[in-house]
C-alpha cells in the first residue's frame, strides 16, 4: 500500500539524517507509532513536519490527509499501561493510527547530528568568525556528532549584542536572561548550547562557558549558575527547536529524491501550522 511505502522510506530518510546511535540513552526514538490502517486520502503522500502532536496538530494532519507525521518530540516517552482516549495526547495517537498515520521522531538524534538543530543554534548567535565543539561525544559516533556545542567568539561580544542577535534570529520578541553578579562586564567568549534543556548537560562541561544558551533551566541550576559567573539566555524550550523545521524539510526531501522506495512516487512535506510554543507572554 502507499502509506506503508512511505512510512518505510520516511524511516529509513530520517534514520539517514538523523542516526539512532546519537539519540540519549533517555531518549525514545525512531518509528513511534505504524498505523495499520491504508490512508485513502488523495494526498496520502503527504508529510506533517511539527515539534509536537498536541491535539491540534492532530487535527490539521487528518485534515490535510498526511500519512506521516514527522514529530520532533517523541509522543511517547516512557512504557505505557494503557492506551486511552480518557488522556488527551494518547488519544492524539489513537486518531493518528484510526486515520493511517504513522508517526517517527527523531529528537535527540537531531539534536546531536552534524548540521542539526544544535549546529543551527551556533548560527542564531550570528558571530563572523567562531570556533564550534561538541559538549561530549561517544567513541563511536564522534565523527557524525554529539551533544550540545561550545562556541568561541572571536572576538568576544558583549550579553547586549549576543541576546538581540538571538532574538532577531530566532524571531523572538522577548526572552529570559540571567546576567551573572561575578561578571559585570558582560563580556561573552564562549557560548554553551543546547536545544531545548541543557542545564543538565551543561553541568557536566570540562571548561566553563561564559554564557549558557538553552530553552529552560530549573530553578536552582539557573541560581548555580550565575553563582559560579555564567550569564544563561533561556528561549523557551521550542523556542530553540522549532525554527529548524524549514531546514528539516529540505533534508528530508533531498533524501526521499535520491533513497526513497519503488513505486513510493512524489512525496509532498508540510510544515506543521497549528504546532506552537505552549506559553505566551501576557
Amino acid at each position: 500500500m502507499a502509506s506503508g511505502i512511505l512510512t518505510k522510506s520516511v524511516c529509513n530518510a530520517m534514520r539517514r539524517i538523523a542516526p539512532l546511535s546519537l539519540a540519549g540513552s533517555w531518549d525514545n526514538i525512531g518509528l513511534i507509532l505504524e498505523s495499520p490502517v491504508k490512508n485513502a486520502s488523495a494526498a496520502a503522500n503527504r508529510v506533517l513536519v511539527t515539534i509536537d502532536v498536541t491535539p491540534a496538530v492532530c487535527d490539521e494532519a487528518i485534515s490535510k490527509g498526511v500519512s506521516m507525521i514527522v514529530s520532533y518530540h517523541p509522543p511517547i516517552f516512557r512504557g505505557l499501561k494503557s492506551l486511552t482516549l480518557a488522556t488527551p495526547l494518547q488519544g492524539t495517537l489513537l486518531r493518528c493510527a484510526a486515520a493511517g498515520i504513522s508517526v517517527y521522531s527523531p529528537h535527540s538524534a537531531l539534536d546531536s547530528v552534524f548540521g542539526g538543530v544544535n549546529d543551527w543554534l551556533t548560527d542564531c548567535i550570528g558571530a563572523d568568525t567562531h570556533t564550534i565543539a561538541v559538549l561530549a561525544s561517544k567513541p563511536e559516533t564522534r565523527t557524525i556528532g554529539g551533544d550540545g556545542r561550545r562556541v568561541t567568539l572571536e572576538p568576544p561580544v558583549s550579553m547586549e549584542v549576543l541576546v538581540a542577535r538571538i532574538k532577531k534570529n530566532l524571531s523572538l520578541s522577548q526572552i529570559q536572561v540571567g546576567y551573572s553578579p561575578v561578571k559585570p562586564d558582560r563580556l561573552v567568549s564562549s557560548v554553551a548550547i543546547c536545544a531545548g534543556a541543557g542545564g543538565s548537560m551543561f553541568a557536566e562541561m570540562d571548561a566553563p562557558a561564559d554564557a549558557w544558551f538553552t530553552g529552560e533551566m530549573p530553578h536552582h541550576e539557573i541560581l548555580a549558575a550565575l553563582a559560579s559567573g555564567t550569564h544563561v539566555i533561556l528561549c523557551g524550550h521550542t523556542n530553540t527547536e522549532r525554527g529548524f523545521l524549514p531546514t528539516l524539510v529540505t533534508k528530508l526531501h533531498a533524501e526521499l529524491e535520491t533513497a526513497a522506495e519503488p513505486g513510493l512516487g512524489a512525496v509532498e512535506i508540510v510544515v506543521s501550522e497549528a504546532d506552537a510554543h505552549p506559553l505566551q507572554f501576557v
